[in-house]
């Protein structure tokens, strides 16, 4: 008997899965590259909504103070925002500056901590009433017309993901995993909304309606609180618009042991947003909630770095078989070097034009080394586990 029907069946069934992959990536690509709509409720806006703008900030002494210094400095009337830093395991030294300054200071002692957690925990603190609430990390930059800008277009948007980009290019990771997240811009949100799909949230930068989040945010129960919080909306039929133009400045891991544990908490937290949503997958169908369909579907795509290693691999593998059971060349070959191509195109199209310079091929020289610590992270990844996985920051 033949080993080669066996070969060829294993060799359809693998690329029709990679096939998947790629093409949803192209196709939210390419929709990324198309003219944003025109949304006139901008220019009608008239009230000037109150925000409650919460930082937790867990071991974050190094960046607190100027994350917070910056937001103090929104040209927008004092009465109308909160700041709330929510001090997790700081220093005394750094828990004392922040209270020098007009803000509310949390201090909350958790046996085991979460951004969950400490989101709960402020909610259940900070007294007053506001109309939206929003959710920055201990290293976000943002500008002083951020609040006044974002005012424009809360209304009638419930839920607004802002476009969260690098705030710094030390080395060539950071600038890899700053083009990474603009590749993520382009095709989970940008792309989504172009084709009236929810954008996906991102962990910051993101704006709630406060009773709303009041409401849900005790849902919350891992260490992935932003797929947690996707899903809780997108079962609420809650649209979630991406702000493109209002900016969070992130910044970027810069050595590749940060860059391992960033990975490994999203791709654990992928592995249980997958899990968690799929019960919930059939009613979805039968209702025909597009939205909650397409996220489900998201948290089973393979990572984007593991991709770009397995279908080259697999083209070169592909072409070696073919030579060895001398078949035709495009039952093997053919089609998976068709594959990679689409996977490049779409790539280099969700790249944003100002990235896409000659210098951008040195930086991709570290980018074997990152792979080979998502490869590793593989075997790390526990879908029960709901400890956060803390990323330090380089002084």
């Amino acid at each position: 008997m033949s080993i080669y029907p066996i070969i060829h069946a294993f060799d359809i069934l693998l690329w029709l899965i990679i096939a998947a992959n790629v093409a949803y990536i192209l196709g939210f690509a390419i929709m990324a590259t198309l003219p944003k709509a025109n949304n006139n409720f901008a220019a009608s806006k008239q009230t000037i909504s109150s925000f409650l703008v919460l930082i937790p900030a867990y071991r974050e002494d190094s960046v607190i103070l100027n994350t917070t210094h910056h937001i103090l400095k929104q040209n927008y009337s004092e009465d109308c925002f909160k700041v709330v830093v929510i001090s997790d395991a700081m220093s005394q030294d750094t828990n004392q500056e922040l209270a020098s300054l007009p803000i509310t200071l949390l201090q909350p002692s958790f046996k085991k901590s979460s951004k969950a957690k400490a989101l709960q925990y402020a909610m259940t603190e900070v007294e007053g009433n506001y109309d939206y609430v929003m959710i920055l990390d201990a290293d976000n930059i943002v500008a002083s017309d951020f609040l006044s800008r974002l005012n424009t277009i809360v209304h009638p948007t419930r839920v607004i993901q802002c476009h969260r980009t690098a705030k710094n290019a030390d080395n060539n990771i950071a600038v890899l995993d700053g083009i990474s997240e603009e590749i993520n811009n382009s095709i989970f949100r940008k792309g989504h909304n172009r084709l009236g799909l929810s954008s996906a949230l991102i962990g910051s930068g993101m704006c709630f309606d406060y009773h709303w989040f009041k409401k849900n945010v005790f849902k919350l129960d891992s260490a992935v609180e932003d797929r947690e919080l996707e899903a809780l909306l997108m079962k609420q039929n809650i649209y979630i618009h991406y702000a493109e133009g209002i900016y969070v400045m992130d910044e970027k891991v810069s050595n590749s042991d940060n860059f391992q544990r960033q990975r490994l908490r999203w791709m654990t937290g992928q592995v249980q947003a997958f899990f968690q949503m799929l019960p919930y997958l059939p009613k979805a169908i039968i209702d025909g909630n597009i939205n909650y369909i397409d996220k489900t579907l998201q948290q089973a795509l393979i990572p984007r770095s593991i991709l770009l290693v397995v279908t080259p691999a697999l083209c070169i593998l592909a072409t070696l078989v073919t030579e060895l059971f001398e078949q035709p060349a495009f039952t093997y070959h053919l089609k998976w070097w068709l594959l990679l191509l689409c996977l490049c195109v779409a790539l280099f199209l969700a790249i944003p034009p100002k990235m896409r310079n000659h210098s951008l091929l040195s930086k991709i020289l570290s980018f074997p080394a990152l792979v080979w610590k998502m490869v590793l992270n593989l075997q790390k990844i526990d879908r029960k586990n709901k400890e956060f996985i803390h990323t330090t920051h380089d002084k």
